[in-house]
């Protein structure tokens, strides 16, 4: 693995990126466990190259960490407030990491490099997650999906980030129709509210949301689902491809 300072990034300019998915019931976050010594965990994070464009990047970045190009992708803030920096964590991390780490790994223009201060710019991600695979970069130890509201202790303000995120995907989901994006191509009605409901954190009415829901006039109903009792099947629907 290079060393960022090596690369031909555009300085103190980072992408983190919270890729939300969703299963069983629950809205979850892809987060990468560091491979150090105490428990460190990050958003995917990367940077940018002086040749690429800041989304073209962010692609790169995803696409590196679950391995699917068409992914919903879209930037919800930039984050620069004069006290970020990388410096206290990483200073952690090497008392920690000492005998491991030496200066091989972390010498003098790695550490002045990478512990300036980074402006961060935020994206998210909705992606089904049956067509992920999350893929491990090689300071990673482990990487698995995080119910949102149950996530691991995270370093810096990538906790702010995530509820940012979040707050910015419930601002959108119906006005832009991208909670689509986080479900099978076909699915029930309950299915969807279930997936609202993960996203707000609270119930909805049955009747009131299914009647919002079909007055939005996206959905194509399609045939009943089979569960042995044709006349209680629920229908299934999908998303009509001309709102894409």
């Amino acid at each position: 693995m290079h060393s960022p300072s090596e690369q031909d990034y555009i300085e103190q300019l980072s992408i983190d990126c919270v890729i939300f998915g969703y299963q069983d019931s629950q809205l979850n976050v892809l987060v990468p466990k560091l491979n150090f010594k105490g428990d460190f965990c990050a958003l995917p994070s990367g940077f940018i190259y002086q040749s690429e464009g800041i989304d073209q990047a962010a692609r790169r970045i995803l696409e590196e960490r679950t391995g699917i190009k068409d992914i919903y992708l879209e930037q919800f803030r930039v984050f620069g407030d004069s006290p970020r920096t990388n410096k206290s964590f990483l200073e952690r991390l090497i008392q920690l990491n000492e005998d491991e780490l030496g200066d091989q790994h972390f010498n003098r223009k790695e550490f002045d490099w990478i512990t300036r201060r980074f402006v961060s710019i935020g994206y998210y991600a909705l992606v089904d997650v049956n067509k992920v695979v999350p893929k491990k970069t090689g300071i990673d130890e482990s990487i698995n999906w995080y119910p949102v509201r149950a996530l691991p202790e995270m370093i810096m303000d990538h906790a702010e980030m995530v509820q940012s995120a979040l707050h910015t995907l419930q601002l959108n989901l119906d006005e832009k129709l991208i909670a689509f994006n986080l479900l099978p191509e076909t699915f029930t009605m309950r299915d969807l509210q279930e997936l609202y409901e993960s996203i707000f954190d609270r119930a909805f009415p049955r009747n009131n949301f299914q009647k919002k829901i079909l007055d939005l006039d996206v959905l194509e109903r399609l045939e009943k689902k089979f569960t042995g009792a044709a006349n209680k099947a629920p229908f299934l629907y999908r998303f009509r491809k001309e709102n894409a």
